[in-house]
């Protein structure tokens, strides 16, 4: 007699699951990852109406249109896109031998993480974006302001959908950047980052004065106002897009450590 043996169904974990996993993972602590980052963007959004206030009551009325100008040139918005790099570095660094703990793939982590920073830019894209179409209506919250349509992210009459790009790009950009340095430490840990940032700096030094003596500072200017803020926020996917797949070749050769 033949006896027929069932076998039970196994739920298996699809590569989607899996990186889904990933990116719960890294938004576990949401203060960390969106909380503080917007309590210090707030704190600075303060200092800046301060300064602003400051201005318009120490100046005369006929020259407060000047002084809108000038500030426009403010870079106090572009501080939050250096921190989020710095967030990608502690994300990538603590949640890595979690994951791999957990059972996923070097591979899997690597997808997971740049989904979470995918994400993490659209959120701060968006986010940006209001902030920016709200300081326009308001002529710089009632001072002049000009915090969120500085010169950087193409002025006060970028459209909304053309600022959104700018935003998003910037940030895969410090987001990549970012993992690619986590990578560099998850592998070699400190002496990996004195390399990396000792090659770094040399290879700025190399391209600024090679620019310096070729007298090419103009041309680099003259490329910058024609692309404006729209075409250089397009041209940083390049070098994200190379730091992105740098970090995922760095990261598939290291080893969790304590």
């Amino acid at each position: 007699m033949t006896t027929a043996t069932a076998t039970l169904p196994r739920t298996a974990a699809t590569p989607l699951n899996r990186i889904t996993r990933v990116v719960k993972l890294n938004l576990a602590n949401p203060m960390t990852t969106v909380g503080t980052p917007w309590l210090i963007l707030g704190a600075i959004f303060l200092l800046t109406l301060a300064i602003g206030l400051l201005i318009r009551a120490n100046i005369d009325p006929a020259d407060q249109a000047q002084a809108s100008d000038g500030m426009q040139w403010s870079g106090a918005a572009s501080w939050i896109f250096v921190y989020m790099m710095v967030v990608a570095v502690q994300t990538m660094n603590l949640t890595f031998p979690l994951a791999l703990g957990y059972g996923s793939t070097r591979r899997d982590f690597y997808l997971g993480s740049s989904l979470t920073f995918v994400l993490l830019s659209a959120m701060w894209a968006v986010g940006l974006t209001v902030l920016a179409v709200l300081e326009r209506v308001t002529d710089g919250w009632g001072l002049g302001v000009r915090m969120f349509t500085a010169v950087y992210f193409g002025g006060i009459d970028v459209p909304a959908w053309e600022r959104l790009v700018i935003y998003f790009c910037g940030m895969l950009f410090f987001f990549f950047l970012g993992a690619a340095v986590a990578a560099v430490y998850v592998r070699w840990k400190t002496s990996g980052l004195v390399v990396f940032f000792i090659t770094t700096g040399a290879l700025l030094v190399g391209v600024i004065a090679l620019l310096t003596w070729g007298r090419l500072w103009g041309v680099v200017g003259t490329i910058l106002s024609d692309a404006q803020a729209l075409g250089v926020a397009l041209w940083l996917l390049v070098p994200a897009a190379i730091a992105a797949v740098a970090g995922f070749v760095i990261l598939r050769g290291a080893t969790p450590r304590s």
